[in-house]
């Protein structure tokens, strides 16, 4: 190591904050002009390598502030230090198909950040970083509680803010990927509300009985959280992602017990036998593997499973019986399911039926089908398990980083307006990490 670069120093702060808060990264003590690579560099809790990196020049101080400072190149360009996380990807030689996901949220996620001398582009493990530090990213904040839920037949988990309460309540969909999936409960929670994750696909049979799941199963899952006594059980919202977004407008517009405030739906649709089952609904999904196209990169693209939009009514969600406020959220480089279609009718039957004033759709262009919580690194493709195949998602990288960023705040908006009731409750603000 080029004795100039000895006294490098490196700071990363907050070095623990929430996943969706941001951080600041100052580099000082180089030599002015210096050519460094700042690195990210993550092993997940699959025991998979990932990384990113950004190409910088330090000014005439022999500093560099990444808020301040343009990355040249690397994974990602331009003045953004997130770019370290949401441009995070396997490292060169690592198997294809991976999807980064926290499974334990009772633990952070630990990045590394480096500083290198040049612009490397790889071979980080065979170069010695000027500097280094370890930051932590949350999904948990301080005085979060974890609560699993196995009664009435469910499987979940309820996360509940700190203090006593009580709490407004999101019911948290995801989608056919299927198992428990805590890691946005448990943001919400930090944020604020109450959030119970619900597992309704990885074994469609009910633990009691051993008959296929019923939309009665979802009915369930909203009376534990009404009937919770830290929970206002009169303001509850329904949040679903893909599948997830399917069975929460279903339950929105035709249960007799599910009663929601509001509700939020992300890269789904109102497309479905509006008399079926969960099983049901699956098995229409798969009927038109005609549709289905492969790329020539052997990629599966499914959104073409389900359309065009059916004017059967039997087969989509009737939108102008919806009675409560409803945020949809569709990327237009949606390759797993067709969102925008299926949001544009949505709309077209509200205008009819003159409900509109209930719907807030937010468009992002060249955003894929898997939109996460901020600076969740993007994934065009990944191996769907249950298949198993190559599924295409979509999305660009930095565009759908923004994307995810801009929904993420704008659906936390949503939910305060909506759940709170602003003259005794206000939603946590700051993690306190």
């Amino acid at each position: 190591m080029d004795h100039q670069y000895c006294e490098v120093k490196l700071s990363v702060e907050p070095s623990r904050a929430l996943v969706d808060e941001k951080f600041k990264v100052l580099v000082q003590k180089a030599p002015p002009g210096a050519q460094l690579t700042v690195r990210s560099h993550h092993h997940s809790e699959d025991k998979d390598e990932w990384e990113a990196f950004g190409h910088y020049v330090c000014d005439s101080t022999g500093a560099l502030h990444l808020s301040e400072d343009l990355s040249l190149g690397g994974t990602y360009e331009g003045v953004d230090p997130m770019g370290l996380l949401w441009s995070l990807r396997p490292v060169p030689g690592s198997k294809p198909g991976l999807r980064l996901r926290k499974m334990n949220v009772e633990t952070p996620m630990e990045v590394t950040v480096s500083v290198y001398q040049g612009h490397l582009s790889e071979g980080f493990s065979e170069q010695s970083a000027l500097a280094a530090a370890v930051v932590e990213r949350w999904y948990m904040a301080p005085g979060v509680r974890r609560i699993p839920v196995t009664e009435h037949d469910l499987t979940a988990t309820l996360f509940l803010p700190p203090g006593p309460g009580p709490f407004p309540a999101v019911l948290d969909l995801w989608g056919v990927g299927g198992n428990l999936r805590e890691y946005r409960a448990s943001l919400l929670a930090s944020r604020g509300f109450a959030a119970l994750a619900l597992d309704y696909l990885t074994n469609q049979l009910t633990k009691t009985t051993g008959k296929m799941m019923e939309n009665d199963y979802f009915e369930v899952a909203f009376k534990f959280l009404e009937q919770h006594p830290q929970i206002v059980g009169s303001r509850i919202a329904m949040w679903g992602l893909c599948f997830g977004t399917t069975m929460t407008l279903k339950m929105a517009v035709y249960s007799n017990v599910i009663k929601l405030r509001c509700a939020v739906c992300y890269s789904g649709g109102h497309i479905q036998p509006v008399d079926g089952s969960v099983g049901d609904i699956m098995e229409y999904m798969g009927k038109k593997p005609e549709n289905i196209r492969i790329t020539e990169n052997q990629e599966v693209i499914w959104r073409e499973m389900t359309l065009p939009v059916p004017k059967d009514p039997a087969f989509k969600v009737d939108m102008g019986r919806l009675q409560c406020p409803l945020l949809v959220v569709v990327g237009l480089d949606d390759q797993g399911w067709p969102a925008y279609e299926s949001a544009m009718d949505m709309k077209a039957v509200m205008e009819e039926a003159g409900n509109s004033h209930l719907l807030t759709l937010l468009t992002y262009p060249h955003t894929g089908h898997l939109i996460e919580p901020p600076y969740s690194p993007h994934v065009r493709t990944s191996i769907f398990r249950p298949a198993p195949v190559m599924l295409l998602w979509g999305g660009e990288t930095a565009a759908h980083s923004r994307a995810q960023d801009d929904a993420w705040r704008k659906t936390l908006l949503f939910l305060r307006e909506h759940l709170h009731d602003r003259r005794t409750s206000a939603v946590t603000s700051n993690s306190n990490l």
